[in-house]
């Protein structure tokens, strides 16, 4: 796949011809079928000892109806601000990308549908396709905060009948305080069913350059607002998406003194890495930090070959980009982990 070009930080259908005789009759073809009448469940099948690395922070923003994640405008923009050549790859294009790479992926949407009233793409159908690829692709589900006990039946569901391993969110590009305590029981709920989240930090890359930043508010990107969740939720892992510029020194603060927090290294090339994150990285968070890219917006390769060039301890290189991540989601054992530091 076509790199991208020199990344600024971030601030984070297909066919099947069955070679079947043609019928003697003929019909119209029906409608798509909708992967939510007939859900498909995922199952883990990841070979940890097979792969290379595992890539924490992977977009799957079209399903195989076409419909997008966000408003179209969102993609014009992050396409011009990350220089990114493919803004949309399908589902199995991003498997291939990282089967050629000896390489797992986390993959996820996020669903903004009350910020934004625009529905996100299917859930449903990110699963399926991580299911037929369930070699290489790791789903994490989503749901909108902000339509209350909705959110928290549609997790329920997405993790006990879709089998999703974690969900993802963005406060910024969702519209919400993740410390408010009417979010409260969406936290309990996650934590009760053992699976991690992942939350956008720092700056953002999403509406970046357009008239009020189409109404995104960073405020809510500040990690000290998941400082809040990590306390009254210590069995809930939280994964602080990217550095988070310009609150790294409280990123590295919390993931230091919060066992359930981590910090996932995705939406910046690694050249532009704040010093304390590097430094930090080398030795109190070697253990808490995990690869991660943004992908499609920049490239494992263009990440990876950043990376390389980053002062960091020969030993800690494999905790960052495997081993951690194969501890915090469990795939050693092929099941979700409630993960505590040692």
């Amino acid at each position: 796949m076509t790199g991208t070009q020199d990344t600024a930080p971030h601030g984070a259908a297909h066919g099947n011809d069955s070679g079947a005789p043609a019928s003697a009759s003929t019909s119209a073809p029906g409608p798509a079928p909708d992967p939510a009448s007939n859900p498909v469940r995922y199952e883990l099948g990841v070979d940890a000892s097979a792969i290379e690395a595992v890539d924490m922070h992977v977009h799957l923003e079209v399903d195989s109806c076409g419909h997008k994640a966000l408003p179209e405008d969102f993609f014009e923009a992050s396409a011009k601000y990350f220089k990114s050549a493919e803004r949309t790859p399908s589902v199995d294009t991003i498997a291939e990308t990282y089967r050629q790479r000896r390489m797992a992926a986390v993959v996820f949407t996020v669903d903004a549908r009350t910020q934004f009233g625009h529905k996100p793409n299917s859930i449903d159908d990110l699963v399926a396709g991580c299911a037929r690829n369930n070699d290489v692709l790791i789903p994490f589900g989503s749901v909108d905060p902000r339509t209350g006990a909705d959110a928290l039946a549609e997790a329920t569901r997405q993790a006990e009948q879709l089998g999703v391993r974690g969900f993802k969110f963005h406060p910024s590009v969702q519209g919400f305080d993740p410390s408010d305590r009417q979010y409260y029981p969406l936290w309990e709920r996650l934590q009760e069913l053992g699976l991690p989240i992942v939350s956008h930090t720092g700056q953002n890359g999403m509406g970046a350059g357009l008239p009020g930043g189409r109404g995104i508010k960073l405020k809510y990107s500040n990690p000290l607002l998941l400082d809040d969740v990590a306390a009254d939720f210590p069995d809930l892992q939280i994964i602080m998406a990217h550095p988070s510029v310009p609150w790294q020194d409280e990123a590295n603060s919390i993931a230091t003194h919060k066992a359930n927090v981590h910090i996932d290294l995705s939406g910046w090339s690694p050249k532009y890495f704040p010093e304390s994150l590097v430094r930090q990285s080398n030795n109190v968070l070697a253990r808490k930090v995990l690869f991660g890219t943004d992908f499609p917006l920049i490239t494992p390769d263009k990440w990876l070959a950043a990376f390389a060039e980053l002062p960091l301890k020969d030993e800690v290189r494999p905790w960052i980009l495997k081993d951690n991540a194969v501890r915090l989601l469990g795939l050693d054992r092929g099941s979700a982990t409630e993960t505590k530091e040692d």
